[in-house]
Order: structure tokens, then C-alpha cells, then sequence
């Protein structure tokens, strides 16, 4: 165990109080523990920290060099957006990340989605909740038509890590797999470009920018699915097409602004065959207690000077 001081910024966005973070104690000798830390109290709650990790909270500039005994930030997510990375470099402050530890949670949730959409879960969970059913005069309500994934075609923006597990899992499935070809690069053989792969999918998962164009080259009854990340669908155009009928559903679980306190386009409640998730595609137990684990072989790397998930 280290004697150097730790603290945890924003605990609560990782931990519900249901993980073991026992190996975090075996690295380091002290930790502070805050739930979470507003931009106010964070140069403070860094003053004697020589380890921080952060999974929402930014370390600007001005706090890293305020921050004269850090040596190392860990983020708690893959994205680095929270930390000014150059700054990080130039005060000699090691900046280490997470990365690849959602992906059996965010290839179920992508099932998870595309399968109440296919066979209209939630249409069918509201006709029990209201007794439309139990109103029925045949024992079988079938007011909402239901498809089968089987033979159908399933498309994927962005190949990588997520993208093939993604794939895995729609062979199993029977859906035929066409990936998109990445947009400005070299053809790669076994890739369509978008334009020829969108009119072509049932189904549609994102790890790239979708926007009115796109959707309207789309199949009226095809599914759009986004667990990437807010922004890369055109919020607006998204809405009227479902509204317009031009599109058969989406599966959402992420904004452009999270949380959305100012309201979004597709948290309106006339938008039909849309389910829309508060960002929890990543956020299962056994996906948050990896990246607690993670954050431990991370230090412990830069204590034995290795270089582990560096980016800074």
C-alpha cells in the first residue's frame, strides 16, 4: 500500500453503495471520499491529494497548477473532455483513463432496446396497465404489430470495440450485419458507404453523426439505435420523423445535454414508437465495479512506473 493521499471527486456517479472498493484501499494509503464535488470546492478537496479521480468533474487549467502535489489523475469513464490534457502535460501530471470496461453492458442494452421496440413492449405493457386487455373480448391483444429479428438486416456506424460486439450478438439473432464505411477514409473491403448501407437496415446502431439526411435515405420502418454518445443525431429531425411516420422507432440513451433540464425535442410526449433511457447503457454493476478495478491497475501501474492507459 502507498502512503500517498487520494480523492475521489464524484463517487456517487459510479458507486450506489454496491460495489467493493477495497482494491482501491490496497493502492493507496488514504482516501478522501466525496459523492460528488462542485467547481467551488475542487482546487480544496485537491490541496494535499497526490492521486484524483474524477468521472464527471473538470480539472481545468488553473486547478491542475493549483494542484501542487498531484501526480496523477484517473478518470473514471473513456472520455478525457473533463481535463485539460495539454496542461496535464506540461505540469507533469500523469492522466490515465478507463476503456472497454461497458461493453457487455452496452451490447445488452442495445438488445434491450432494439427488442422492446421490435416487439412493442412498451405499447403492450401500457394496454395491461390500463386494462385494455383484460377489456378484450379474444384471450390474445395483438393491436400493435410485432416483428421478428430473424433475416432482417442490422447496420453499424462505427466498427470498433462496441460495433463487433454488437455484430457477435446480431448473428446470433439471425440478423445480417452491414457495416458502414468510416466517413473520409480509405474503402475498406466488406464496407458500405452510408449512403448505400442506410437504405439497406432494419435496424441502425450508432457510433457516428446521423442527421436529417441520413434518416431520410432511411427504410420508413427501420430502428435507429444511439447508446454512443449525445449529439451525433440531429435531436430535432430525429422527432418529426417518428412524428411523420418516416421512421419506425428509435432507441435513445443519450442527449445532446444530460441531464436535460431544459427540455430536449425528444422528450416530447407526442413522439410515437420512441424509447428514450436517463444514459445507463453503460451503468451496470458488473460494468461500474470493472471500472473501479481498472482505476486500481491503473495506479498501481504508475506507482510501478508503467505506462497503463496513459493519455496524458
Amino acid at each position: 500500500m502507498s502512503t500517498l493521499n487520494g480523492v475521489l471527486l464524484d463517487l456517487a456517479t459510479i458507486d450506489q453503495g454496491d460495489l467493493d472498493l477495497s482494491c482501491l484501499d490496497r493502492v493507496c494509503g488514504h482516501w478522501q471520499r466525496h459523492a460528488y464535488t462542485e467547481a467551488a470546492d475542487t482546487r480544496e478537496r485537491l490541496r494535499n491529494a497526490q492521486i484524483v479521480v474524477t468521472n464527471k468533474v473538470a480539472l481545468d487549467r488553473q486547478t491542475l497548477a493549483a494542484a501542487s502535489e498531484l501526480r496523477l489523475v484517473c478518470i473514471a469513464a473513456t472520455g478525457t473532455n473533463n481535463v485539460d490534457l495539454e496542461a496535464a502535460r506540461e505540469l507533469g501530471i500523469a492522466v490515465a483513463n478507463v476503456a472497454r470496461y461497458a461493453t457487455p453492458a452496452v451490447v445488452q442494452h442495445v438488445f434491450a432496446l432494439i427488442l422492446a421496440l421490435t416487439t412493442r413492449l412498451p405499447e403492450y405493457q401500457r394496454a395491461v396497465s390500463s386494462g385494455a386487455w383484460q377489456r378484450h373480448d379474444r384471450f390474445c391483444l395483438m393491436d400493435y404489430p410485432i416483428r421478428e429479428l430473424a433475416g432482417r438486416t442490422l447496420g453499424i456506424v462505427g466498427f470498433g470495440e462496441l460495433g463487433q460486439a454488437v455484430a457477435r450478438v446480431a448473428e446470433a439473432f439471425g440478423l445480417r450485419v452491414l457495416i458502414a464505411q468510416r466517413p473520409g477514409g480509405p474503402p475498406r473491403e466488406g464496407r458500405l458507404p452510408l449512403e448505400a448501407l442506410l437504405p439497406q437496415v432494419d435496424v441502425l446502431t450508432l457510433c457516428g453523426l446521423i442527421g436529417a439526411r441520413e434518416l431520410d435515405l432511411m427504410r420508413r420502418d427501420a430502428l435507429l439505435i444511439n447508446t454512443a454518445r449525445g449529439g451525433i443525431v440531429d435531436e430535432q429531425a430525429l422527432a418529426e420523423a417518428l412524428r411523420r411516420g418516416t421512421l419506425g422507432g428509435a432507441g435513445i440513451d443519450v442527449l445532446s445535454t444530460e441531464p436535460p433540464r431544459g427540455g430536449n425535442p425528444l422528450l416530447a410526449p407526442d413522439i410515437p414508437n420512441l424509447i428514450v433511457t436517463p444514459h445507463i447503457a453503460w451503468a451496470s454493476r458488473e460494468a461500474r465495479q470493472r471500472v473501479v478495478e481498472e482505476i486500481t491497475a491503473n495506479i498501481e501501474a504508475f506507482l510501478t512506473g508503467k505506462d497503463r492507459n496513459r493519455v496524458a
